[in-house]
């Protein structure tokens, strides 16, 4: 872990966390699955939907942090692979002997990029992705979410240069930092002004479904949020990217209301639920 991961709450930021498990999968499939190398399976997949579970804060007093991955599920032409990120010499044992930060699952499937379409696993990959196979319940890709445009739920995405990876797309990784962006501004602009005071936001579940790849361009694509669920201590947003009428990536977030000074979840003022619920989805 590095200085640089932490929030202005002095954890690790959600987004960081993405990047921890982008770098295991690739060293899982560089040095591990037999056959990855050659087929090009350790470079050539895309990632199709990502759910990721935060369970507790991570600091940076521990220097480094332990992550395991596992293949879940293997079909014709895509694979799921499973992730604990973990402290094993944590003193509370309830999880084993560990203290858990997070848990999360990754949809890929192997990508041809040179004609930019998906094509199905080989003997050879699927014999070595079988090796760490621990079969568990299936990942599926959602609908996008129909989310009415409006100005306080609008944030413009300019892609940088630097966002980029090596096959000309926006990096998976990148897409959380987006929604986070998004995010924050249509929070900050929902309980601006005179609203009741909210104590602090954590992140609880993130969930993203990728469509349709974003590349590097001038003009700006457009990002769109909503609030769809308001619950006792917590809400979930919804959001999506999109270029134009086509949704490029969509996005359910859970964030939980919470005290900075016990630590623990704790119930919104009446008017900051006010507040959220008038940005509901009407429905029908």
């Amino acid at each position: 872990m590095r200085w640089a991961d932490l929030d202005l709450l002095g954890h690790v930021n959600n987004v960081v966390y993405v990047d921890y498990l982008q770098e295991a999968r690739v060293d899982l499939m560089r040095s591990q699955v037999s056959g990855a190398r050659s087929a090009g399976l350790a470079e050539g997949i895309v990632v199709v939907r990502h759910e990721v579970g935060y369970r507790a804060p991570l600091l940076l007093d521990r220097g480094t942090v332990d992550i395991e991955c596992w293949v879940t599920e293997v079909r014709p032409a895509s694979f799921t692979m499973a992730y604990e990120v973990f402290h094993a010499d944590a003193r509370d044992d309830t999880d084993n002997g560990r203290q858990v930060y997070l848990r999360a699952k990754t949809l890929l499937t192997p990508y041809v990029f040179a004609t930019e379409r998906p094509r199905r696993i080989t003997p050879d990959e699927r014999t070595g992705l079988e090796l760490f196979l621990e079969p568990d319940d299936r990942v599926r890709p959602r609908p996008a979410p129909e989310i009415r445009r409006t100005e306080i739920g609008h944030w413009p995405v300019h892609v940088r240069f630097s966002d980029v990876d090596a096959y000309g797309h926006v990096n998976n990784v990148k897409y959380f930092e987006y929604f986070q962006e998004g995010r924050i501004s249509y929070v900050s602009r929902l309980w601006s002004g005179p609203s009741p005071h909210v104590t602090g936001m954590v992140v609880a579940q993130v969930d993203v479904d990728y469509r349709v790849p974003l590349v590097f361009r001038a003009e700006p694509y457009d990002l769109w949020s909503q609030v769809s669920r308001v619950g006792r201590r917590s809400i979930s947003l919804e959001a999506a990217i999109c270029d134009g009428d086509t949704v490029c990536a969509a996005a359910t977030v859970v964030l939980v209301f919470w005290d900075p000074a016990t630590g623990r979840s704790v119930e919104p003022d009446p008017g900051v639920r006010a507040l959220a619920e008038a940005q509901l989805r009407p429905v029908g």
